[in-house]
């Protein structure tokens, strides 16, 4: 993909646009390309907050997504921020820039000032391109520590343990009731993106002091893990067969049984063996049930 615009530009373009937009009050860059930091490539998106006084007014007519240019593809949300409601919408465009819009009220940008801490929405890092009204002069500066993992107590670890393995029981059922589309999305998209992720990012907190923010639904794992789990996690995606999904399966349990346990000796949490050990036996027995 050549001839990207650059970021000088496309903030230029989106200031241009806020600035000659009376409802548009504040225009606020966040995340990545606020910190500009080294996760910043051609191909970040451009996160941003939009506040506006009359905020359905501002969204009723469509037309304000074309401020910055013409849409290839868009979709939107519903969010709550400090007990106003908010508008997300991401728009990826006809130049390949993709930026992402949160639609604030005006008051909410204001009541950010009398907050205890920052929304993690602005924690992450923000830049304020423009305020008309002088609204975020009172805001505080960002810790950048929205998203870090807390140390897990040994109620959370021992839950995430349990999701875990519940989750590989359906994965086991669909396996042998011929629902291969509905086992793999269980044991790719529930087990592993969800609670194995989960315990990776808490395995690779261990080496960063609980200080080191994991990226959206896994991104940054394979720089991150040491190279034999990456590896490990990397096979257990092999295969799309029903036979091959159940040698997945068993990977999966093992590299789960080896990260976890490796985050509770480390945390003082004493591995759930007996849970381990009785849903391998469920997995064991539905397996040997051959095909329905």
């Amino acid at each position: 993909m050549h001839g990207l615009p650059d970021e000088a530009d496309v903030l230029a373009r989106l200031v241009g646009w806020a600035e000659g937009e009376d409802a548009i009050r504040t225009l606020v860059l966040t995340s990545s390309r606020a910190r500009a930091d080294e996760t910043v490539d051609a191909l970040s998106d451009y996160d941003v907050i939009i506040g506006v006084g009359h905020m359905e007014d501002f969204l009723a007519d469509e037309s304000w997504v074309r401020g910055y240019g013409e849409p290839l593809a868009r979709w939107g949300d519903r969010d709550e921020v400090l007990g106003l409601a908010t508008t997300f919408c991401g728009v990826v465009y006809t130049d390949r820039i993709k930026i992402d819009y949160s639609v604030w009220p005006q008051a909410l940008v204001e009541r950010v000032a009398q907050a205890a801490r920052l929304p993690d929405d602005l924690d992450v890092g923000y830049r304020v391109l423009v305020d008309k009204d002088g609204a975020t002069s009172g805001w505080r500066a960002a810790t950048h520590g929205a998203h870090v993992p807390d140390k897990p107590t040994r109620a959370a670890y021992e839950a995430l343990v349990e999701e875990f393995w519940w989750d590989t029981t359906y994965v086991a059922k669909g396996l042998w009731r011929g629902e291969l589309f509905f086992a793999k999305w269980v044991l790719d998209c529930s087990a592993k993106s969800g609670a194995l992720r989960r315990m990776l990012e808490w395995r690779i907190e261990l080496d960063h002091d609980w200080g080191l923010r994991p990226g959206s639904y896994g991104r940054g794992l394979e720089g991150r893990l040491p190279a034999d789990v990456w590896d490990e996690l990397a096979a257990t995606y092999d295969g799309v067969g029903a036979e091959e999904c159940w040698e997945a399966l068993f990977d999966t349990t093992a590299l789960f049984r080896r990260i976890a346990t490796e985050v509770g000796d480390a945390l003082g949490h004493p591995y759930p063996a007996h849970v381990d050990a009785g849903v391998t036996a469920y997995l064991e027995e539905a397996r040997a049930l051959g095909p329905r």
